[in-house]
């Protein structure tokens, strides 16, 4: 029972370091200062949000050193790389020092480097420590992420309300603290037990009133972040928020006492059960994924599939059925995932749909800018931020009402893609505050999804012990995506700086104001979205028979 009260204690260390290092949601909140600084241009602003992206192009670096180093060493090595990436950016904007841009450049993608090993710690701590439930355990601690940027708001209003600059230094130090915080749990972790069925009923139903708390914190940040202008009105919410953080430390204690009552007493008083809910077991992956593959090899022309009568022939036909997925779980090493048509689809889905909301983030302090709203750049990234979270913990639906309404997860992915070319489109269609706040929450949601759903969706598609190296591949599309969709913004933005008579001066950086700096850029990042979406629906066309196979020979075999 000591071991069971100790993964909860993982699970709510996790959260923590999720909760703080998210840095780079609040790119946005001190770019225009670092923009006028350094006196450069957009483009070469923009190159700073790439190099940060670029960071998780060396994820790998964090899975391999977790094949040699301890965990919490790891975990203090990405502390130090952000404590370096952001400590010496934050000298720089306050001009104690002066470096040459490229280096600059190299420290943002230090930076950006250690958020990366600080997220692949955290899945490992959670897979490591909830392999049944592990779905909702990294929907949940990866949710927390997209509170950073609401979180490091009132940590600066409480402080100066006034000093932008001072969002680097937070960024340099409290990840060092939250990293020692969570050192405790993480060094008393406990062996790998197996669970019986009413264990992992009882831990489903923790998991749903952790995720009512999780909605009570987004809730709290969103709606009340914006009395924060005043220090002292920031330091009393910031006091309420950290409360809300801590509250899941009663959790050990109840799963403790509980079990003690139960066991003692023999009493229905004691006996609280919630509905129960389940993810998708890896336990029972070996031998279901045994079955289907027997059942697809001897029986292929009796499987369930949905295209076989009307998609034979043609190119949709083609699309649909050549080398599609027919069993979830099984491994697929680097060399086999990249010849696989369902991850190219799965990435070019992420590509569109989920990166592109993460460059727009980056770009959200000169998109209020441009359009009049440069006062308000806090509580629109704040907006982004909360919402990011919300659509991260609904990433867990899947897992809840699977034995009510099953539905396969990549296609709850196409369902979360389909309000981010709704939002482009409005944002091009309109300039007007309400249109911004609209198609931020939206965008916001859609990725928060997009990014917590990835590594559930990466597990169950190419295999659960795959996955670190897997979806290390799968993010490279984040710093290609942050390239290539960031330059667009850019070359539109400066092209209009210099094609009108709007070249204003912010401190030697050159300022577009008006709708047409960014109102190409909607249109295309519209249409590319679009692209996202397509991809996603042919993803989920091609892989729901596997998903409805999966989910038949496991609900056959619970009834047997």
């Amino acid at each position: 029972m000591v071991g069971q009260s100790r993964k909860w204690m993982i699970l709510i260390a996790t959260t923590w370091i999720q909760a703080f290092t998210g840095t780079n949601f609040d790119f946005s909140s001190y770019s225009s200062t670092l923009k006028s600084v350094l006196g450069i241009s957009q483009l070469q602003l923009n190159y700073f949000s790439v190099a940060s992206d670029m960071g998780k192009a060396f994820g790998w670096c964090c899975g391999v050193s977790l094949m040699c180093l301890p965990l919490w060493v790891v975990l203090f090595m990405a502390a130090f790389l952000g404590v370096f990436g952001y400590g010496v950016q934050w000298l720089v904007i306050k001009q104690v020092i002066t470096v040459p841009y490229f280096l600059v450049f190299v420290l943002c993608l230090v930076a950006g480097c250690s958020i990366c090993w600080f997220n692949t710690v955290c899945f490992v701590l959670c897979i490591r420590n909830f392999p049944t439930n592990r779905a909702l355990a990294l929907s949940l601690t990866i949710s927390f992420n997209g509170v950073s940027a609401a979180l490091y708001t009132l940590i600066a209003n409480a402080i100066n309300p006034d000093d932008e600059t001072l969002y680097l230094f937070l960024n340099a130090l409290v990840p060092l603290l939250a990293s020692s915080l969570a050192l405790v749990p993480i060094l008393r972790q406990p062996p790998l037990q197996l669970l019986s069925t009413d264990t992992t009923s009882r831990d489903s139903f923790i998991f749903f009133v952790l995720n009512v708390l999780a909605v009570f914190t987004g809730l709290y940040l969103l709606l009340l972040n914006s009395l924060s202008s005043k220090a002292s009105r920031a330091l009393i919410l910031l006091g309420g928020a950290l409360i809300l953080l801590l509250l899941p430390l009663c959790l050990p204690g109840i799963v403790c006492g509980r079990s003690w009552a139960r066991r003692t007493v023999h009493t229905p008083a004691f006996c609280l059960e919630g509905p129960t809910f389940s993810s998708f077991d890896p336990d029972d992956f070996d031998q279901l994924h045994k079955e289907l593959i027997g059942n697809d090899r001897n029986n292929n022309s009796s499987s369930v599939n949905p295209f076989s009568e009307t998609n034979k022939e043609g190119l949709f036909g083609m699309i649909m059925e050549k080398g599609r997925l027919t069993v979830l779980g099984e491994e697929h090493p680097a060399r086999l995932l990249v010849r696989r048509l369902d991850f190219w689809l799965y990435y070019v889905a992420y590509f569109c749909g989920g990166t592109i909301g993460l460059v727009y983030s980056n770009n959200l302090g000169q998109i209020a800018q441009s359009l009049g709203y440069y006062s308000q750049i806090s509580a629109i990234v704040t907006l982004y931020s909360s919402f990011s979270f919300f659509g991260r913990l609904l990433s867990a639906a899947p897992d809840f009402m699977l034995y009510k309404l099953y539905f396969a997860r990549t296609g709850w992915l196409a369902i979360a893609v389909v309000p981010t070319p709704i939002a482009f489109f409005l944002l091009a269609a309109s300039g007007g505050e309400a249109a911004l706040l609209a198609s931020t929450a939206m965008i916001g949601l859609s990725s928060g999804f997009i990014f917590a759903a990835a590594v559930s969706i990466t597990s169950e598609l190419f295999g659960p012990n795959s996955v670190s190296v897997n979806h290390n591949i799968l993010i490279t599309n984040i710093p290609i995506g942050s390239f290539l969709y960031g330059l667009l913004a850019a070359l539109v933005y400066d092209s209009n700086v210099k094609s009108s008579n709007q070249e204003n001066l912010l401190e030697e950086a050159m300022v577009c104001m008006g709708r047409d700096c960014y109102q190409r850029t909607f249109i295309w990042w519209g249409c590319i979205s679009l692209l996202g979406l397509i991809s996603s629906l042919l993803l989920f066309l091609r892989t729901r028979p596997a998903y409805y196979g999966y989910q038949r020979n496991r609900s056959r075999t619970q009834v047997s």
